[in-house]
């Protein structure tokens, strides 16, 4: 009787195994983020940890440090299924393209690459001290301005200057964005411009200490920046009674089609599941919502189509 009821229990955990490999199969994966200085790498080492809490151990994320986006993006044309990294879209469009930085280094394998989620996007943020009075981009006439040097935020800084005809017509601080909060208390500057996800910390901080006005783009400002619309919900930052319409650089976790699609479903179901576990954590996770997913503007991996479809996201055809 003894042997009898130790068989069955063994067809049944094995009969659960070919159900379900990744129940009890560990899958391991690299992650390849950013910096180790920069938020999107802190964002990698907290879906590394979530991911490891939400499947009880059996995903491990192994987080690899990176120079940028475009070394990402070339990476996928050697590495494995392993391989998860993140970038903007329009990175992606551009390697499939073979234009811009991507001219002479196509490959057949970036066709390959394929969506998984979205995570937090590069938010533009234009600072001002309540002390300036500037209510609006007209009102940056006459102002000092800290851009920073060299980041993403700097260049949309000074492009959205010379669109919006304020070139000439702004003092630049030549100084760190790293002396923002500082340079704004001691008066130094009227405002400074930073992109990251939100809420971000040197603008709470600024916020919080100093108190800040955040400008609002009109639709039509918007347009001309050709960049992704998005609103910071009133009452991210102390002292804002309305929302923020501003900018954005989506941001995407992407891997390729060589990732199986149970690996690709268990990933994308455990990222969303685990949201906001992390957003308690780190408030830029609860700027993440299916309201990103039309950012994804290439294919999404049939594994993590799967999920979305059992969670009832809205997919287009392109994503499909």
């Amino acid at each position: 009787m003894k042997f009898q009821l130790s068989a069955i229990s063994c067809a049944f955990v094995a009969s659960m195994v070919l159900i379900n490999p990744l129940a009890q199969a560990e899958t391991r994966v690299t992650y390849k983020s950013a910096k180790s200085t920069s938020s999107y790498y802190q964002m990698a080492v907290q879906i590394s940890e979530a991911m490891k809490q939400g499947s009880n151990g059996n995903i491990i994320v192994t987080v690899e440090e990176s120079q940028g986006s475009v070394q990402n993006v070339m990476e996928a044309k050697v590495r494995g299924g392993d391989y998860v990294f993140t970038t903007p879209p329009v990175l992606v469009r551009l390697a499939q393209a073979g234009k811009a930085m991507f001219k002479d280094k196509t490959d057949p394998k970036f066709g390959e690459i394929r969506a998984l989620f979205p995570i937090p996007s590069l938010t533009m943020h234009f600072v001002m001290s309540s002390k300036s009075g500037v209510k609006d981009f007209a009102g940056l006439a006459g102002k000092t301005i800290l851009l920073g040097k060299g980041s993403f935020g700097a260049k949309e800084g000074a492009k959205y200057i010379k669109l919006f005809g304020l070139e000439g017509k702004v003092s630049l601080a030549d100084a760190e964005l790293s002396n923002a909060v500082s340079a704004l208390k001691n008066g130094q500057i009227d405002g400074f411009v930073t992109a990251g996800s939100f809420p971000a910390p040197n603008v709470i901080e600024a916020a919080a200490s100093t108190g800040v006005t955040v400008l609002s783009l009109s639709g039509d400002q918007i347009k001309k920046t050709k960049r992704t619309r998005l609103v910071i919900p009133a009452g991210t930052y102390a002292g804002q009674d309305q929302d923020i319409i501003t900018t954005s650089l989506p941001v995407v976790a992407y891997t390729t089609t060589a990732m199986d699609d149970d690996t690709a479903y268990a990933l994308t179901k455990t990222y969303w599941a685990q949201k906001s576990s992390m957003g308690s954590s780190a408030a830029w996770w609860n700027g993440v919502n299916e309201g990103l997913m039309p950012n994804i503007t290439g294919k999404i991996h049939p594994g993590a189509v799967r999920y979305y479809q059992e969670a009832g996201f809205t997919l287009s055809a392109a994503q499909q």
